[in-house]
């Protein structure tokens, strides 16, 4: 068992939650509001009526649960790939083949998703409640006064079933997502890194993480509509009675585009949070792995 890859990865995920979260609320509001016309409109209107507060609604929810989360993903990549080493090739130190990376990405990317998906309803949530700044005329409380508030009130009003809405999705953004990813950055690192090199040079462990960030959220970006969708799904009049009904509504109501809501996006977020993820992953990894 590895675990220096679950502490690296859970410190990588929490430093990419940070540098990422503002262009995140931007996405999730794009992607579940039709009252913004563009990505300029709802930054303009977030600012106005919130100020940044508005842009790290919910940021506490995911700093901790994506640690735990990207320790998942890390962790479980790791040793399903150590275990697929040994199973056809006799020892883990092995070279993995590309078959290999993208079954454990697929492997870690899936079982996050029972820690993720209720604190990602959560944070979806408070990310898609817009309420003014406070001032002497406007003391109106917000339906969520926090993520413990939150996760409470969707239990309560909704049923503890709720908290996993857009769960399916998840799976499906997930599985797929993390696959891409880890291929796109093993597959770079291979390419750029001079033959006899054990490791890749800072550069390449930037610009692989930073690639590979972008191929996963290019693949997962249909299924992150259609999650935070089902996930706001409650706070008002339900809409859809469910996953597929989810999918064929929003077609039918905005067409095949709407799968691409928030893709520039969350590319645009992607390659600075992924290149950080990775950096501090593969500086912790050799760190803990250094023999005293």
């Amino acid at each position: 068992m590895h675990f220096a890859d679950f502490v690296a990865g859970s410190v990588g995920g929490a430093v990419g939650v940070v540098v990422g979260y503002p262009i995140d609320t931007v996405k999730v509001r794009i992607q579940t509001q039709r009252r913004f016309t563009g990505v300029w409109h709802c930054f303009r209107s977030t600012w106005k009526t919130e100020g940044v507060y508005g842009f790290f609604k919910g940021v506490s929810v995911p700093v901790t649960t994506v640690s735990i989360t990207s320790s998942v993903v890390f962790g479980t990549y790791r040793n399903c790939l150590q275990c697929l080493l040994q199973l056809h090739s006799g020892s883990p130190e092995a070279t993995p083949t590309k078959l290999d990376v993208f079954l454990s990405g697929l492997a870690g990317g899936v079982t996050q998703v029972l820690v993720m998906s209720p604190a990602d309803t959560v944070k979806v949530r408070l990310q898609c409640q817009m309420e003014p700044r406070q001032s002497a005329t406007t003391r109106t409380l917000p339906r969520y006064r926090g993520p413990i508030h939150c996760m409470l009130t969707i239990a309560r009003e909704e049923g503890v079933l709720s908290l996993y809405r857009g769960a399916p999705a998840l799976c499906l953004r997930d599985g797929p997502s993390f696959a891409t990813y880890f291929l796109t950055y093993n597959t770079l690192c291979e390419w750029l890194t001079p033959v006899g090199q054990k490791r890749p040079e800072w550069p390449v462990v930037m610009l692989a993480g930073g690639l590979a960030g972008v191929g996963g959220w290019t693949v997962g970006t249909p299924m992150d509509v259609i999650k935070a969708r089902l996930q706001v799904d409650g706070m008002g009049k339900r809409k859809y009675l469910g996953f597929l009904h989810c999918i064929t509504e929003s077609v039918r109501q905005e067409g095949p585009g709407v799968f691409f809501k928030g893709l520039g996006l969350n590319c645009m977020r992607a390659f600075p949070v992924n290149m950080v993820v990775f950096v501090t992953y593969e500086l912790l990894l050799g760190f803990l792995r250094t023999p005293p």
